[in-house]
């Protein structure tokens, strides 16, 4: 008897039936084993699917792929996952268009603390380039989990830059195994997987690379996420595309400011400017918006700054401590001084990296 995952792969092996099409079968039939057990006629009844998608579900051929499909998959040491599996990424399991299977080389566990996915233009500028580079070694820090898609330019510089920090790194492709595209990053694919990374795909092993692929991917960065990072853009593209789903999927999207007469940062402005991305200049805004402590144990370095600290700087950072945030009112009333006095104490913390400013005069700990 075959598993139920096995139908699975079957379903996703017949043309025209993506995720949304097969799991309306499913859900009409019961199963996905029940599905290919119905008569054409049956089919055909559900709505959406009629005679042609009907006859192609039947195929007897269809059957003897899955099986080529779960020796291929065997011989390459890919595991192919369904939504009942454990291992299947919970944070893309609830989603409509979720893959029905996913086919996943790397040992990586795919339900980490930390996701973060960074896209952007495949011809980044060297702006576009160091600011990649410097978010993901500030992300260290987080001990986080990079997701992008394997792509020239900003795909890419992400995935080099946690390899080269030895973070953990996903690249979700568009194509099968048998294939990586583009073929110059297949040393990168390598080192990733070396290092506890992983190469996803919803497509079966010997499937290419085509052109309405790339969409369909960017569904699956945007899903895998906690936080998406929009590098550089111009006002259309996939990565626009990607922050649109990853907005759908209630995701922290952040953004990347840039000048207002560059071609690279009408994307990126625009997104900030309605509202659909956080403006991002480092890991820490990310980190205050998804509330992440560092991993790293700061407790001797701070506990060496707050030895150093005036006494007034030590009764704010105190304060603070008790507070999550406090306007520079609520802080001069305390220590019994005027605004004007208080800030300056304010401004030194700020250069020690111990408070942060935020909007309406307010500060919060770092």
């Amino acid at each position: 008897m075959q598993s139920d995952t096995f139908y699975k792969i079957a379903l996703g092996l017949v043309p025209k039936v993506g995720a949304i099409t097969a799991k309306k079968l499913i859900t009409h039939l019961g199963s996905a084993e029940a599905v290919f057990e119905s008569k054409p006629a049956e089919l055909e009844k559900i709505p959406g699917i009629g005679p042609q998608l009907a006859r192609q579900v039947s195929d007897a051929q269809v059957l003897k792929r899955a099986e080529t499909e779960c020796t291929l998959a065997e011989q390459h040491g890919i595991r192919i996952l369904s939504a009942e599996d454990a291992a299947y990424p919970d944070r893309l399991r609830h989603n409509r268009d979720s893959p029905l299977v996913l086919y996943v080389k790397g040992q990586t566990e795919l339900n980490g603390s930390r996701m973060v996915a960074i896209v952007g233009t495949r011809k980044p500028s060297p702006q576009g380039i160091y600011n990649c580079e410097r978010i993901v070694e500030e992300l260290l820090d987080y001990q986080v989990t990079i997701i992008s898609g394997m792509a020239y330019g900003i795909d890419i510089c992400a995935h080099r830059a946690a390899v080269r920090h030895q973070l953990p790194t996903w690249g979700v492709m568009a194509h099968g195994h048998q294939y990586l595209y583009p073929a110059a990053h297949k040393k990168v694919a390598r080192q990733m997987l070396e290092q506890d990374g992983s190469l996803l795909s919803e497509y079966s092993f010997s499937t290419r690379a085509e052109k309405e692929f790339f969409p369909m991917r960017n569904r699956i960065v945007a899903g895998l996420c906690d936080a998406l990072i929009v590098v550089e853009t111009a006002k259309r593209g996939g990565s626009m595309i990607t922050a649109q789903l990853a907005n759908q999927y209630y995701r922290d999207v952040f953004a990347f400011p840039g000048r207002v007469n560059d071609p690279l940062s009408k994307g990126c402005n625009l997104l900030i400017k309605g509202h659909q991305a956080a403006l991002l200049e480092s890991a820490a805004d990310l980190a205050y918006v998804l509330r992440w402590k560092t991993t790293k144990n700061p407790q001797g370095l701070q506990q060496e700054l707050f030895l150093e600290l005036s006494e007034e700087e030590k009764i704010i950072v105190d304060l603070l401590r008790q507070r999550d945030q406090l306007g520079i009112d609520d802080l001069a009333m305390k220590l019994d001084t005027t605004s004007s006095q208080i800030s300056t104490i304010l401004l030194n913390l700020e250069f020690k990296n111990l408070i942060k400013s935020l909007p309406g005069s307010r500060y919060t700990l770092i």
